[in-house]
């Protein structure tokens, strides 16, 4: 009864729009109330989610992927992609695609990608005469790939609720073969939206212009390299990266192309502050909700219900991938990892499934909702970067988003794209 209790409190105040913050910490302290147990316990758990050493990367790589932004690292990345796949017909949506794959691997966050890409690309396709509707939906389905390509902040917060043993390098490496393999998904589907639309083709600037845009690029790109580098070799750990990444960014920021001031930098660190504030108030709120189902033994329940219905792997794998795109279309990325890692993760195991390796298939599956209303976040974003409304885009979403689905089933049976290359360094 009391789990029911929990469940249905929490789904009253996000029907009511209270943030799910808030949401989640308010239906943990109703239902302790319920079973007699000290109000201090859900505060307690809440600093105790919030004080992993792990965490700490969190604030750094935001600020990070922000100053980079700031920095017009952006538009520097988008004319790498321009000059590589601009030629075919509807060229810009395969740039689209490529330039969010080169921001994700310096800034590891879809929303991110959607906003410092969209104000980018967006304009620029609507000006060559794309429709506003495929100039949203090819940016919105591609900043899904900042998710898997390192670094990812959310693979952090992976790490944390997952407990010891999953290793933050190996989620990293897991990343980077299906983020290129969705990627390319991606570039073919928007190929193909753009010769039934018949978008113009795009002209190929010259091999010497191509080298030029991508050796300006450079000490952008360089940061991904810095980070992958420094904890493969053992240098610093991922924490330290992020650190790393930020001293970095602000020296190509004011020193290399000397693009960034003290005026961007101070408004970048208070956006950081506040976004890093939230993610971090949701993590707590998501660990106190989380404890409480635990003592309400939720996840064992669950994992029965599942069990009782199939002992097929495959189908199994199949049931907790509907579960995750179902929740993740109501509720955002941070809280559902940390609650619903605890309960998957050794449902997945018992199946044979690398713990690293459902990482990557969470990431990937919640990078999903995000673009997926009622919650939606990037696709939000997306929508408001290029002024339609948000009806406009998801009529016509489908093809991607179904790429995203085959990408997604991809990732979950075919465990080698993700495991390769972290036994390869092992």
């Amino acid at each position: 009864m009391e789990l029911l209790f929990l469940i249905a409190i929490l789904l009253v105040f996000l029907a009511l729009g209270v943030p799910v913050a808030f949401s989640l910490l308010s239906a943990s302290l109703l239902t302790f109330v319920v079973m007699d147990i000290p109000l201090v316990v859900a505060f307690q758990r809440m600093s105790a989610g919030m004080s992993i050493f792990t965490l700490m990367a969190i604030p750094f790589f935001i600020f990070a992927g922000d100053l980079m932004y700031r920095a017009g690292i952006a538009k520097k990345l988008v004319s790498v992609a321009e000059a590589m796949f601009g030629r075919p017909r509807g060229g810009l949506g395969l740039v689209s695609v490529g330039a969010s794959t080169l921001f994700g691997a310096v800034s590891g966050s879809a929303v991110a990608s959607a906003s410092a890409m969209g104000s980018t690309l967006i304009p620029l396709m609507k000006e060559k005469k794309y429709d506003g509707d495929y100039a949203v939906n090819v940016i919105v389905s591609s900043s899904v790939v900042g998710l898997l390509i390192p670094p990812s902040h959310n693979m952090l917060i992976y790490a944390a609720a997952a407990g010891t043993g999953v290793s933050i390098g190996d989620l990293f490496l897991a990343g980077i073969i299906p983020g290129i393999l969705t990627a390319g998904l991606l570039m073919v589907v928007a190929w193909l939206v753009a010769v039934k639309r018949g978008y113009a083709k795009g002209t190929f600037p010259g091999w010497r212009a191509f080298l030029t845009a991508f050796v300006v690029a450079i000490p952008g790109i360089f940061t991904a390299v810095i980070i992958m580098g420094g904890i493969l070799s053992g240098i610093f750990t991922a924490t330290e990266s992020s650190a790393i990444a930020v001293i970095y960014t602000i020296f190509i920021g004011f020193f290399v192309y000397r693009s960034l001031g003290w005026k961007s930098f101070v408004e970048t660190a208070k956006q950081s502050v506040k976004i890093t504030a939230m993610v971090l108030l949701i993590i707590g709120a998501a660990t106190s909700f989380g404890y409480a189902l635990a003592i309400l033994e939720g996840p064992t329940k669950l994992a029965a219900l599942i069990t009782s219905a199939t002992d097929n792997p495959l189908l199994v794998l199949l049931i907790v991938n509907v579960i995750l795109l179902v929740l993740g279309t109501f509720m955002d990325m941070s809280p559902l990892i940390v609650i619903t890692t605890p309960i998957f993760l050794p449902i997945v195991m018992q199946m044979g499934m690398d713990p690293v390796h459902f990482g990557v298939v969470m990431m990937l599956n919640l990078g999903i909702g995000l673009i997926t209303p009622p919650v939606g976040s990037a696709l939000f974003v997306g929508a408001a970067v290029g002024k339609i409304p948000v009806e406009e885009a998801v009529r016509t979403i489908w093809p991607f988003y179904g790429t995203l689905i085959i990408a997604l089933l991809l990732i979950t049976y075919l465990p080698q794209l993700s495991m390769t290359l972290p036994n390869f360094f092992h």
